[in-house]
């Protein structure tokens, strides 16, 4: 097994604001050999009819992941650094629960094969100290993978938000969404 080399220290930031929906991600991503040439992350159009504004989905690697929970083959784990790695394909059932209880929505289930897959957070990449093959491609830094530090110097009118109410359940994650000062207070009272 090779020498893994995470770094705590490093986040993973999105920025909508900044996505000039390019699909430069996607194309990266569905490079990755350990995705069977399928992208991981996706750009989608807000209101195509009205606007060009578009947004990142990608997962956003929940503290307490839910589609781990409701797994029933125990085929998704979340690992010691706080990835939750896409379902292993010898156990996953294909039974799209994980994909029916994501409050983001993000697994998909690969029809072909039957099984859940998702952004893992390039771990074959960030286990080793490089970038996710996303972030090193952005045009805009609408994705952006460094410290909290890097991050607040080229964003200081932006916060990173990593907690989320859905009703009422909050939901911390390891992958920030960045937002206006100020708007970081209206999210979780």
């Amino acid at each position: 097994m090779p020498e893994t080399n995470y770094d705590q220290e490093m986040a993973f930031f999105v920025d909508m604001q900044r996505c000039i929906g390019c699909h430069a991600c996607e194309m990266a991503c569905a490079e990755c050999e350990t995705n069977g040439q399928e992208s991981m992350i996706h750009v989608n159009y807000v209101d195509r009819s009205k606007s060009t504004q578009t947004t990142v989905q990608v997962c956003m690697h929940c503290e307490d992941p839910t589609c781990a929970n409701v797994c029933p083959a125990d085929a998704i784990h979340q690992d010691e650094f706080g990835v939750v790695h896409s379902a292993n394909t010898s156990r996953c059932i294909g039974c799209s629960n994980c994909v029916l209880a994501c409050p983001f929505g993000v697994p998909k289930k690969m029809e072909e094969a039957e099984l859940m897959m998702k952004c893992n957070m390039c771990y074959d990449r960030t286990s080793v100290g490089k970038k996710p093959m996303c972030a090193t491609v952005c045009p805009s830094q609408a994705l952006f993978f460094g410290t909290k530090e890097e991050i607040a110097r080229m964003r200081p009118d932006s916060v990173p938000v990593n907690s989320f109410l859905f009703g009422k359940q909050e939901v911390n994650t390891k992958v920030n969404i960045m937002m206006p000062k100020g708007t970081d207070q209206l999210l979780i009272p």
